[in-house]
């Protein structure tokens, strides 16, 4: 197999991911040493995250075919790109959380269901609270309507029990 052939499948393969993934961040990982990169690799590779180092030039070709052309302006220097694909923020927040404990990971900027982001749009995503606190929240919001309307039932079922026994009581008394 020729190089060139090589170069077009390392691109089909980038513009797969590209396709698939839900968010995309960029870094530049200059600095860091090689146990911190496969320590980073082990944190985003546990959470079904993909971490590649990619070749700027292959990686213009992709995206401009997968239509984020504006990723091409953070494709300078070493660049690595993570893919997520099920939670969109998770990540993102695994990222700005190894960026923050080393300060040799830069984010770049990236995308997020298409829409190409900043690196500070990007840091504000990491802030959004996890996919499962969100859909806590909602579940929530779901059950306070029923458990009032529980607590006002009960509270007349409650009140009928009352005011029955004290008739019952009277009526005892009476006799």
């Amino acid at each position: 197999m020729g190089i060139r052939r090589q170069k077009e499948l390392k691109v089909e393969q980038i513009k797969d991911d590209l396709d698939n993934s839900r968010v995309i961040v960029l870094t530049d990982y200059r600095g860091l040493t090689v146990a911190q990169i496969s320590s980073l690799r082990r944190i985003l590779r546990e959470e079904g995250v993909k971490y590649r180092v990619v070749k700027n030039t292959l990686t213009r070709l992709a995206v401009r075919d997968v239509g984020l052309d504006n990723l091409v302006q953070y494709l300078d220097g070493p660049t690595a790109i993570a893919y997520g694909y099920d939670d969109p923020v998770l990540p993102v927040k695994l990222l700005v959380k190894f960026a923050k404990e080393n300060e040799n990971l830069t984010i770049k900027g990236g995308a997020l269901e298409k829409n190409v982001l900043n690196e500070s749009e990007l840091r504000r995503i990491s802030e959004l609270p996890s996919k499962e606190v969100l859909l806590a929240r909602t579940l929530g919001c779901f059950q306070a309507p029923i458990a009032g309307l529980l607590n006002v039932l009960n509270g007349n079922i409650r009140n009928l029990v009352y005011v029955l026994s004290a008739v019952k009581e009277k009526k005892e008394s009476s006799l």
